[in-house]
């Protein structure tokens, strides 16, 4: 059957924010939709991707957060590395590549958008970048172990697409060179995630911030999607939650455990709401910038189905016990709309069906997955 999966690596250097998104679809495959995919989104929401059907240019570890992919090799190299190396071998035998791991992060790419579906206009042709990062939150208490986002439902084959958050919070050091312009930064906030199984939800919306300037490294992340649960015969549910990360404690707001509602325009607009025992969150965020159409891996390929922006203005409140816990504002969160099609304003709210609302209600803790 069909499979993908995906990468996010996010760092805001101060001069603006990157994305580094890594997709492989069908891996040991060479039809279509097989493909691996390499997209940036720059500063002032700019775009560049470079794309091959060939996935035997993709590897990754099994048990640990490690992956890589070789568009092209240096000349004289006839081998594709299948695990992290040092950098400077990186750099001499992969001419157009990346490779990542929990702690280093380093590429070269090039437009190269055929296969791809769709036309997004190219901010860049090239760009490249080496940095290293440290974690500071994974996603839970910081002094606890990593938790799978949303517990069972990113444990199990139940939703598509599985999601974990790999960094909310992370320290990281190093460049980029994004065309002609070089962006070097020193303990810059950044963030990572995964998707994997067979697609994307039928619609969704995403906020994620962790730029508020704040001494706590506050960060937030924040997302909903109408997916279809597959024995229930086809029907669709609404799922959401709410994650923030302040002062090494961590709240999450899950339907089994309390509830969450939105407002979410076709663009411009997000304002979320959640409670759970004893908290209470607002967001609000709201952009003027027109944003990037992004590609995401479906059923079709890699084709545009979401956009997103870096300037996003986000008020975030949190009580506790009716209390004022956390107020804090930015301007540079990232904000997603995908899927569709949005004609209009999508008002809902999180609930559970019957029966994962049973099997949920008494849920601990799943352990994360490593990578």
């Amino acid at each position: 059957g069909r499979f993908m999966e995906g990468w996010y690596f996010k760092v805001a250097t101060g001069g603006g924010s990157f994305a580094f998104m890594y997709s492989i679809e069908n891996p040991n495959s060479l039809e279509p939709p097989a493909g691996l995919g390499a997209q940036v989104m720059g500063p002032e929401d700019t775009y560049t991707v470079q794309y091959t059907r060939d996935t035997r240019r993709f590897w990754a570890s099994r048990d640990k957060l490690e992956l890589g992919g070789a568009f092209r090799l240096a000349k004289g190299v006839a081998e594709y590395p299948s695990g992290m190396v040092g950098e400077g071998e990186f750099a001499g035998r992969v001419e157009r590549g990346f490779q990542v791991s929990s702690t280093w992060h380093q590429g070269h790419l090039s437009l190269e958008s055929q296969g791809v579906g769709g036309y997004i206009e190219p901010g860049v042709k090239e760009c490249s970048w080496a940095y290293k990062t440290a974690r500071v939150h994974g996603w839970g208490n910081s002094a606890g172990r990593q938790i799978a986002t949303a517990g069972l439902l990113a444990a199990l084959p139940v939703f598509e697409p599985h999601w974990q958050i790999l960094m909310s919070y992370g320290l990281s050091t190093g460049w980029i060179k994004w065309g002609s312009k070089t962006y070097e930064f020193e303990n810059a906030p950044s963030y990572s995630e995964k998707n994997w199984g067979e697609g994307f939800p039928k619609r969704w919306f995403w906020i994620q911030c962790n730029t508020f300037g704040d001494k706590e490294c506050t960060s937030l992340t924040a997302g909903g999607g109408r997916r279809t649960l597959p024995f229930l015969l086809g029907q669709d549910e609404d799922v959401a939650l709410i994650g923030i990360h302040h002062k090494g404690r961590f709240i999450e707001i899950v339907p089994w455990n309390g509830e969450v509602s939105w407002n979410v325009s076709p663009w411009g607009s997000w304002v979320i709401k959640g409670k759970t025992k004893g908290f209470s969150v607002e967001l609000e965020a709201k952009t003027s910038s027109p944003g990037t159409v992004l590609r995401a891996p479906t059923v079709e390929g890699l084709i545009p189905v979401c956009k997103d922006t870096f300037e996003g203005s986000l008020t975030m409140k949190v009580w506790e016990n009716g209390t004022l816990i956390i107020d804090r504002t930015s301007d540079s969160a990232a904000l997603e709309v995908g899927g569709g099609p949005w004609w209009d304003t999508w008002v809902g709210d999180a609930e559970m069906k019957e029966p994962l609302r049973s099997l949920t209600s008494g849920l601990t803790d799943v352990e994360a997955p490593l990578c």
